[in-house]
C-alpha cells in the first residue's frame, strides 16, 4: 500500500511533466499485483469455470472445438448441442433454440464461426445474468439466475443475431521494433523475438497473453486482425516475418481470426531488390505474385493486404504516374486466386496544393469509381479529416455508388486523451451510423488500442471502446448506453448501483471531451508533434499548413471558423442533398458543426439567443464542469470497485480535470485576446449560458442522468 500510495500522489502532482507521468507512473500502478483485478482478462473477467453440462457437437472444425471448450470451461447452465444447418443464411449468424429434450439448448449456425459466437453470446446473457442485457431492439431476453445455476426461460427462440458486415478487423499499428504508432499502452503485443519462426513455436507468456486476445475477439464478433502498422515496414514480407506470422495466423484460426498484412508499396524495391516499384512492370507484378503465393503457402486463410499509399510520405502508384485503381488491382489481381482482398485507405492529402484537406478525399478517388477491382474494398476514415472528437461524417461515402467501401473508425483515442482520458466512443460511431447506413458498407476496421501493459489499453475504461467497436462491428443498431452496461457489468460488477451512474458518466464522455476540446465544429488545434493538449496559435514554418492548428480555426478579430460555404471552399458541395444545403445556410446547420463550415462573427446570435462568443465559453466550461462531476460519481464507486483499479481511474479522472482545464483556459485565453474579449472569460460558468430559461441543466445538478 505504500508504495502505491506513493504513485498515486506522483499521478496527481501538478508539478510533474505529464507527457512522461501518465505512461510511467500509471504503467508502475497497473504492474502492482494484490488481491484485485488487473484488467488482464478484460471483459471476459468474470468467468469461472464451474460447468457441469453436457456440450456436444459433430463439427470437428477447429473453430467449433473452440467453441466446445469455451462452454465446457465456463459454461454453468443446461446441456447445448452445437450443430450446423445449411438451412441458416451463409454468414456468421446464429440461433439459440431449445433442442425440445431435457431442457437443454441447441446452437444453430451454417458456419462453424456461428457456432463459436453463439457459444459466446451464452456466455454473454451468463456474465450479465440477463439483467441489462438487451437486443437490436431492446426486448428482455427472459433469462434467470438461481442457485449459482443459469436458467433459460421456456420461450421457444432464445436469440437470434448475424452480423451487418463480412468483416469486422482490428487494424494494429504496431512496428516489428516493437513500438506502436498512436499507441497508449506499451509496446506491441507482438513479441517477435518470443517466436520462433522454424520451429512454429512461441513462448508461454506470449501465448497466455495472445490466447486472451483472441478469445476476447472472438467474444465480441472480431474476424480479422491487421498485424502491422499502415505506415508499413517492407519487411515485414521476408521470409523471417513471414514464419513468425504463420505462428500468430495459427493460433488466431481457431478462434474465427483471419490473418491480415499492411504492406509498403515499394516492398518489391526494398524487400525484393528490384529498381521499381511500378505496378505496371512486369517484374513487379511477378514479385507480388510470388510473394503472395509464399504467404498462402504458409497462412492459407490469409486474408489479404492493407495499404497506405501516396500519403504523407509513403509509396504509391502515384510515384510512377498511376492511378490509385492501377496500384490496387495490381495487388488484386495477385490475391485473387487466394480469395484475398485489398483494402486501400482514401486517406490520402497533400497532392491538391491550395484545396481544403477535408476535400482532398473525394478529389483524389471520385473519377476512379467503378474502375477497381472486385476483390479491391476502399477503406475511409469516419470523418473528412483525421478522427477528430468531432467532424462531420466523410462524404466520399456519398461519392463512391460503384466501389466497394467500409468505415475505419479509431479504437485508439489520438485526439480524443490518448487513453489518459475517460472517453467512451460508442456515442461517436452511433452518430456516424446515423448519416451513413451500415447497408452502404461491406466491413468495418479499428484502429486497436492494445499494448503489452498488463491490462492492455493503457486506461481501465479505454478496454471499453475495443469491447464497443466490436459489438458495433457485429450491430451497429445496439444502444451504446447498452453496451456501456454490457461491458461494465462483465468488468467490474453487475451491482446496478454501480451500473447506472457508470453507464451515465461513460455515455456523457464524448461529448464532454468536445465541450472541453474544440466545441462548436472547431478542429485540430492540438499540439502538432504529439496530438496531446492545446495549440490554438500554432503555426509552423517547416511543416505543411494543414498540420497547423490555425488553418483550421482561422480566428481573427471579425470572428472563427473555416468557410466551407459555396462562397467559401465549397466542401458543402461534396455532400448528397439535403445535407449540402443544410450544411451551407448557417441558420440551419447544426450548431455541433458551425465553425466546421463557417466563419462566424464573435457576437452571431445562435439559437439560445447567446452570442457565439458566450456560447463557445460556456462550452469550454460546461467541459470542465462534466468531468468534476465525472470525478464525484467515481468517488461513490469505491465500495463496487477494487482498491488498484480504483485508484488508477482516479487518478486519471485528476489529470483529465487538469487537461480539461488547460484546454479551456487555453483556448478561451487566446480566442478571447484574437476577439477582444479577454475580459468575458475568466469567471464565466455554463450554468447561466446554455438555457433560454435561466434554469440550471440537469446535467450540472450532479443528477446521473444521459446528456440533453
Amino acid at each position: 500500500m505504500p508504495r502505491m500510495k506513493v504513485l498515486y500522489n506522483q499521478i496527481k502532482s501538478r508539478d510533474m511533466n505529464m507527457k512522461r507521468i501518465t505512461i510511467a507512473a500509471m504503467t508502475a500502478l497497473i504492474f502492482i499485483t494484490a488481491k484485485a483485478d488487473d484488467g488482464s482478462r478484460l471483459w471476459l473477467n468474470k468467468q469461472r469455470g464451474a460447468c457441469t453440462a453436457k456440450i456436444e457437437t459433430s463439427d470437428k472444425s477447429d473453430i467449433a472445438q473452440t467453441a466446445v471448450s469455451e462452454l465446457a470451461a465456463f459454461w454453468n447452465g443446461c446441456d447445448i448441442i452445437l450443430s450446423r444447418d445449411k438451412s441458416l443464411p451463409d454468414n456468421d449468424g446464429f440461433k439459440i433454440e431449445r433442442s425440445g429434450k431435457n431442457g437443454s439448448l441447441i446452437v444453430k449456425a451454417r458456419r462453424s464461426a456461428g457456432l463459436l459466437y453463439g457459444a459466446y453470446e451464452l456466455l454473454r446473457m451468463q456474465q450479465t445474468k440477463g439483467e441489462i442485457y438487451s437486443g437490436k431492439t431492446g426486448q428482455d431476453t427472459n433469462l434467470s439466475a438461481a442457485d449459482n445455476k443459469f436458467r433459460i426461460s421456456p420461450s421457444v427462440c432464445v436469440s437470434s443475431s448475424s452480423p451487418a458486415f463480412p468483416y469486422r478487423i482490428l487494424n494494429h499499428w504496431d512496428n516489428p521494433d516493437g513500438s506502436v504508432e498512436r499507441g497508449y499502452a506499451g509496446k506491441s503485443i507482438w513479441k517477435w523475438d518470443e517466436i520462433n519462426g522454424e520451429k512454429g513455436t512461441m513462448s508461454m507468456d506470449l501465448k497466455e497473453r495472445l490466447t486472451i486476445y483472441c478469445r476476447a475477439n472472438a467474444s465480441i464478433g472480431i474476424n480479422g486482425s491487421v498485424l502491422n502498422n499502415v505506415n508499413a515496414s517492407p519487411y515485414i514480407l521476408t521470409t523471417e516475418y513471414l514464419d513468425k506470422i504463420k505462428v500468430i495466423a495459427d493460433m488466431m484460426r481457431p478462434y474465427g481470426i483471419k490473418t491480415y498484412l499492411a504492406v509498403n508499396f515499394a516492398s518489391p524495391m526494398a524487400a525484393g531488390g528490384l529498381e521499381t516499384a511500378d505496378p505496371a512492370d512486369a517484374k513487379v507484378k511477378e514479385w507480388w505474385e510470388k510473394k503472395v503465393k509464399e504467404i498462402y503457402k504458409k497462412i492459407p486463410d490469409f486474408g489479404g493486404f492493407l495499404v497506405k499509399a501516396n500519403s504523407e510520405g509513403q509509396p504509391g502508384p502515384g510515384d510512377y504516374h498511376r492511378t490509385h485503381a492501377e496500384g490496387a488491382n495490381m495487388l488484386a489481381k495477385a490475391l485473387a486466386p487466394y480469395n484475398g482482398i485489398v483494402m486501400w485507405r482514401s486517406f490520402v492529402y497533400g497532392n491538391h496544393e491550395g484545396e481544403d484537406r477535408v476535400k482532398q478525399a473525394v478529389t483524389e478517388f471520385e473519377e476512379l469509381d467503378g474502375k477497381f477491382a472486385d476483390n479491391v474494398i476502399l477503406q475511409s476514415k469516419n470523418g473528412p479529416l483525421d478522427f477528430q472528437p468531432r467532424e462531420p461524417y466523410a462524404p466520399i461515402f456519398d461519392r463512391m455508388k460503384h466501389t466497394p467501401m467500409w468505415v475505419e473508425l479509431q479504437i485508439t483515442q489520438e485526439y480524443l486523451g490518448q487513453s489518459r482520458h475517460l472517453v467512451y466512443l460508442a456515442p461517436m460511431w452511433k452518430e456516424f451510423f446515423t448519416f451513413v447506413s451500415p447497408q452502404q458498407l461491406q466491413g468495418i476496421a479499428g484502429v486497436a488500442n492494445t499494448g503489452d501493459n498488463t491490462n492492455w489499453c493503457g486506461h481501465p475504461f479505454s478496454q471499453s471502446n475495443w469491447y464497443a467497436f466490436g459489438r458495433l462491428a457485429w450491430n451497429p443498431e445496439l444502444a451504446s448506453d447498452s453496451i456501456a452496461r454490457e461491458w461494465l457489468a462483465q468488468t467490474f460488477t453487475r451491482d446496478t448501483a454501480f451500473i447506472n451512474p457508470m453507464t451515465a458518466v461513460m455515455e456523457a464522455s464524448r461529448e464532454a471531451c468536445v465541450d472541453y476540446m474544440m466545441p462548436l465544429g472547431l478542429h485540430h488545434i492540438f499540439k502538432a508533434d504529439h496530438h496531446y493538449g492545446p495549440e490554438p496559435d500554432g503555426l509552423y514554418p517547416n511543416y505543411p499548413i494543414e498540420w497547423c492548428p490555425v488553418y483550421y480555426h482561422k480566428a481573427d478579430s471579425l470572428g472563427i471558423g473555416f468557410d466551407r460555404t459555396r462562397m467559401g471552399t465549397d466542401a458543402v458541395g461534396q455532400y448528397r442533398h439535403p445535407y449540402d444545403s443544410i450544411y451551407n445556410d448557417i441558420n440551419a446547420c447544426p450548431e455541433e458543426y458551425l465553425l466546421w463550415f463557417h466563419h462566424v462573427s464573435w457576437d452571431y446570435k445562435m439559437k439560445n439567443g447567446k452570442t457565439l462568443w458566450e456560447n463557445l465559453s460556456a462550452h469550454y466550461n460546461r467541459g470542465v464542469d462534466e468531468v468534476r462531476r465525472f470525478i464525484g460519481t467515481w468517488q461513490r464507486m469505491r465500495p463496487y470497485v477494487d482498491t488498484e483499479r480504483f485508484m488508477i481511474v482516479s487518478a486519471l479522472l485528476d489529470h483529465q480535470l487538469e487537461n480539461a482545464e488547460e484546454w479551456r483556459d487555453t483556448c478561451l485565453g487566446y480566442f478571447g485576446k484574437i476577439s477582444g474579449k479577454i475580459q468575458e472569460t475568466a469567471t464565466e460558468t455554463s450554468a447561466n449560458l446554455l438555457q433560454d430559461d435561466g434554469t440550471q441543466p440537469a446535467i450540472l445538478q450532479g443528477q446521473e442522468t444521459d446528456r440533453p
